[in-house]
């Protein structure tokens, strides 16, 4: 009898409020997260990732999270990063499109030295959940090579391609990494076909994202920031006094091997034949250039001994050409125009402060 009762009491309870009063509290076996509003986010990875070694003094560093984040959270006060106990001044901005925090530094990183980054539970998603647990790692980084110091390029460093005025492009090219442009408009970014979302746009041209001046805030900020940037990198570079190599083969420096160090010629500069960079993992070049610089069609500069991309440097105030099918390595600083021909590819960044023409071009970010 005392079974039947019970029977009874639940059907009733079952036909007043429902089956959800009977189970209560359990976990639906087609939802493990009935509400992800409220779950905290988490650092799914970071760049230099922990206990790191080798990290390029110039470098970002970065941390990706596993929701999106609010922009404002994402500040200086949140995004430490210490060298012992002493903090490193930097930068601190939001890719919102990589779900991605940066911090880059307002000076190089000193060479063969331990950091502590850290984020804090300041840092917010969209709703207002702090992270699920503070964020703190640690890298090393690289000893110091032959050659001058890295030039510093800060929030620059995040784009493969940054321009003042206009980039252009003949499809199909195809772009590994961010662009951005500004102060100019979307607008001037043409022959991309691009798609806008809210603070970017993709084309099927680009891996990565574009950034302009006149999207969605917080991108202009942090448009503005990175052109600042460009500019004290060029003026970094152009500033290095006591050239290792001065007016080296009168300009023409086809056929010849590069080693590290301080170059500067008061001409232009052509490669009309191959050439060769070649020094080791951390060693340095910076290429100061007057005039222009121009790559002869299928010239291929080359990298041995360990040389790196991200470790190069041309600083030109003139414009920049690369021949059709010439492929090129490092990081371009022009104060006016760079052209990529038909076919051209490069290893490298181009930091324009006019703009960036491509024809059928490749460019590929370095690695950090």
């Amino acid at each position: 009898m005392k079974k039947f009762s019970d029977l009874r009491l639940r059907t009733l309870i079952t036909a007043v409020l429902g089956a959800s009063a009977i189970f209560a509290g359990c976990s639906s076996p087609t939802n493990s997260d009935p509400d992800p509003v409220s779950v905290s986010p988490t650092v799914l990875s970071t760049l230099a990732a922990d206990s790191a070694t080798g990290v390029a003094v110039n470098s970002t560093v970065s941390a990706t999270f596993s929701k999106e984040m609010a922009p404002a959270s994402i500040v200086a006060a949140n995004f430490t990063i210490l060298a012992g106990t002493v903090p490193v001044l930097g930068n601190v901005s939001y890719d919102a499109p990589n779900k991605r925090a940066v911090f880059a530094p307002s000076a190089n990183f000193a060479n063969s030295t331990l950091y502590t980054a850290t984020i804090t539970l300041g840092a917010l998603d969209l709703t207002g959940n702090a992270l699920s647990e503070q964020k703190v790692w640690t890298f090393t980084t690289a000893s110091a090579g032959m050659g001058p110091a890295p030039v510093s390029l800060g929030t620059a460093g995040n784009y493969a391609i940054l321009a003042k005025t206009a980039i252009s492009t003949v499809p199909s090219s195809a772009i590994t990494g961010d662009i951005g442009l500004s102060p100019a408009a979307e607008s001037y970014m043409t022959g991309f076909s691009q798609t806008d979302a809210t603070g970017y746009a993709t084309s099927p041209q680009v891996t990565g994202f574009m950034y302009a001046a006149d999207m969605t805030p917080p991108t202009p900020t942090y448009m503005t920031t990175a052109i600042s940037d460009m500019e004290l990198a060029y003026t970094d570079a152009a500033g290095r006094v006591t050239p290792d190599f001065l007016n080296l083969a009168s300009g023409a420096i086809g056929g010849l091997t590069l080693a590290p160090g301080l170059y500067n010629w008061t001409s232009s500069v052509t490669i009309p034949t191959n050439v060769a960079i070649s020094g080791g993992a951390n060693d340095v070049w910076i290429f100061q250039i007057t005039g222009d610089l121009s790559a002869s069609s299928v010239v291929i500069v080359t990298l041995s001994g360990g040389a790196q991309a991200k470790n190069i440097f041309w600083q030109v105030a003139g414009s920049v050409a690369l021949g059709t099918g010439a492929h090129f390595e490092g990081i371009i600083l022009s104060q006016t125009a760079v052209s990529l021909n038909t076919g051209a590819t490069m290893n490298g960044r181009i930091l324009a402060q006019t703009q960036v023409a491509l024809d059928q071009a490749t460019v590929t970010q370095p690695t950090l």
